[in-house]
């Protein structure tokens, strides 16, 4: 029987506090009567009472020992007194027993006390400072159930974090993470809540960037970004085609080793053509949509890439039922470019002279924010969000190269949020325990394991997990193999056990010390109360938490404010009071509710 279903497990608290109450309060009752008689006879004027309570009490009861008038006024305010102290430990408790849930039994079974000192505000702020960041602690977590401290990751943590649909990930850890970085931020999503709750709030510390291209904001194409500033030479351009046949297949489908393979070829090829002769990405697709169109191998051999330009050469001179399969393979990895909404995103045509460029060299230098926002399915534009993410990091990196100590000056977060969704980044697991070495902080959230594992691969989504220094399961997911494989990690507590047994001569005892049981079980992991969170943080053991949304942060007022500036629900909510206070929309009222 796990810890959470154990009658009388540790971690129950309230009935303890509720028995030492009654128990103080019947102290204090008979200490009020002995200052009472005593003090009141003073007053009186009239002969002390005898120290001993029992015998005061007794006297009193026989009428032996007299009674002032100015004892019974005493008597009264020590009452009143007790009674309202006694009604404060009744509210503390009954308010004490209905926020504690189920699971927060096992607390006292995980990590706790020095434990988790690493995590604690003090030891982050102490790690902090050894990195150059004295004024911020790191990522917040949340509050460690058993002491309330708050827990942070590291300027050097790698987050993964795995939290079912409409469980909290948003308002606990995506938000929070946001607000509280402080150097530049990189931020994925298919929803536009993220970026219309923090977008005002980092607007004090830098420019904010929003790129929209399919109108999941509604934000106008006032910048650009070229895809193609990217590709410097032929392994970026290879990395930029790997970008658009990632996003474009479905996770976990079939790949062809023929036309899948020779159409990443072919891309990367006229990709690379594109990049040297400064044409915009848009022209690729104009390449793909005629196999007899030379012009890139012209190009590439013109700039030195003779190599290049005789593959390219050779898939066009293929046979015309294996060169049209490889054409339209890759035609279908640039999908996206063909919808309109795209083109003016990654395109200068047109109103160039009035729109900034997006430059990732430059942004990496400040504090800047760059929400990059996509849908899935048919047209996605996640390629593009992806590749300019991975543009971004990448620049981060190369500044971090020649900062002292091999750093970034000031930390930069990426928040990945909906990655399997949005943002496929295929070398991601590879990657990972570098960029924290460099003051890159990413956190990759997904809905499951399987959902990483179809992006990944098995291999890749192991890789990643336990590359990641800061894990957080935030319930939700109903996966029996990863569901056991967590509970495992948590591990087992032992207690006493004692078994009876009866027979003919009689009742037999046995007490067995070393009983062992899961401190969580897999069923209890799947049904996770909202509110609470399993942390698995390198060098300690797991810990449970209280998520801490936003709205019980230091920011919560300019988030809200955020929201109402630009969430189109809380825009057309009237206030509920005429104070001019920004109103409550659903998701805020929701998101309090898990608090």
């Amino acid at each position: 029987m796990s810890a959470p279903n154990r009658k009388g497990g540790a971690g129950d608290f309230t009935e303890g506090i509720l028995l030492f109450s009654i128990l103080g309060l019947l102290a204090a009752v008979l200490g009020g009567a002995w200052v009472a008689a005593h003090w009141g006879s003073s007053l009186a004027g009239i002969a002390a009472p005898p120290l001993h309570p029992v015998e005061l009490i007794a006297g009193l009861f026989k009428q032996e020992i007299p009674w002032p008038t100015q004892s019974t006024f005493i008597a009264a305010g020590i009452g009143a007194a007790v009674l309202i102290v006694g009604i404060g430990i009744v509210v503390l408790a009954v308010r004490s027993g209905s926020k504690k849930k189920r699971v927060d039994r096992a607390a006292t079974h995980m990590a706790k006390g020095k434990a988790l000192l690493p995590l604690t505000r003090k030891g982050a702020l102490k790690t902090a400072k050894r990195l150059g960041v004295a004024d911020s602690p790191g990522v917040p977590i949340g509050k460690a159930v058993i002491s309330g401290q708050d827990l942070f990751g590291g300027w050097e943590d790698m987050h993964v974090d795995i939290w079912g649909p409409r469980t909290g990930k948003t308002t606990s850890r995506a938000i929070p993470a946001i607000v509280s970085a402080p150097g530049a931020v990189v931020v994925t999503s298919n929803k536009r809540d993220v970026a219309d709750a923090t977008r005002e709030v980092r607007a004090e510390q830098g420019d904010v960037w929003v790129f929209d291209p399919q109108g999941v904001a509604g934000e106008q194409p006032t910048w650009w970004w070229n895809p193609l500033s990217y590709v410097t030479d032929e392994n970026k351009a290879g990395n930029l085609a790997e970008h658009f046949a990632t996003g474009t297949r479905e996770p976990g489908s079939r790949i062809d080793p023929f036309f899948d393979g020779f159409g990443q070829q072919l891309l990367t090829s006229l990709l690379l053509a594109a990049a040297c002769d400064d044409r915009p990405i848009t022209q690729i697709h104009a390449w793909l949509t005629d196999p007899n169109e030379d012009e890139a191998v012209d190009i590439l051999r013109r700039h030195g890439y003779a190599m290049n330009a005789d593959a390219l050469s050779s898939i066009m001179n293929y046979a015309d039922k294996q060169r049209d399969g490889i054409y339209g393979t890759a035609l279908g990895y640039v999908n996206c470019l063909t919808n309109q909404t795209v083109a003016p995103w990654v395109n200068p045509q047109g109103s160039s002279s009035r729109r900034r460029e997006f430059n990732p060299e430059e942004f990496v230098r400040g504090k800047n924010t760059l929400y990059s926002l996509s849908k899935e399915g048919t047209g996605t534009a996640g390629p593009l969000v992806t590749a300019l993410t991975v543009a971004t990091v990448e620049a981060a990196e190369a500044y971090a190269v020649v900062s002292p100590g091999g750093r970034l000056p000031t930390p930069m977060v990426g928040v990945l949020d909906e990655a399997a969704n949005v943002c496929r980044w295929k070398e991601l697991p590879n990657q990972y325990s570098h960029y924290g070495s460099r003051g890159i902080v990413l956190m990759t959230i997904l809905q499951s394991y399987a959902q990483g594992a179809s992006v990944w691969g098995k291999d890749g989504m192991r890789k990643l997990w336990s590359a990641s220094n800061i894990k957080v399961y935030g319930g939700g997911v109903a996966e029996p193999e990863f569901m056991t494989e967590l509970s495992q990690f948590i591990g087992d507590y032992q207690y006493t056990g004692r078994t009876t047994s009866r027979s003919k001569t009689g009742r037999t005892t046995s007490v067995d010390p070393n009983r062992k049981e899961r401190i969580l079980e897999p069923d209890d992991l799947v049904s996770l109360e909202r509110g609470r969170a399993i942390v698995f943080a390198s060098g300690s053991r797991p810990v449970l938490i209280k998520t801490m949304p936003w709205m019980f942060g230091a920011d919560a007022e300019k988030i809200k404010a955020s929201i109402a500036a630009h969430d189109p629900e809380a825009r057309t909510t009237p206030l509920a009071s005429g104070n001019g206070a920004p109103p409550r929309n659903k998701w805020i009222q929701a998101a309090e509710n898990d608090g």
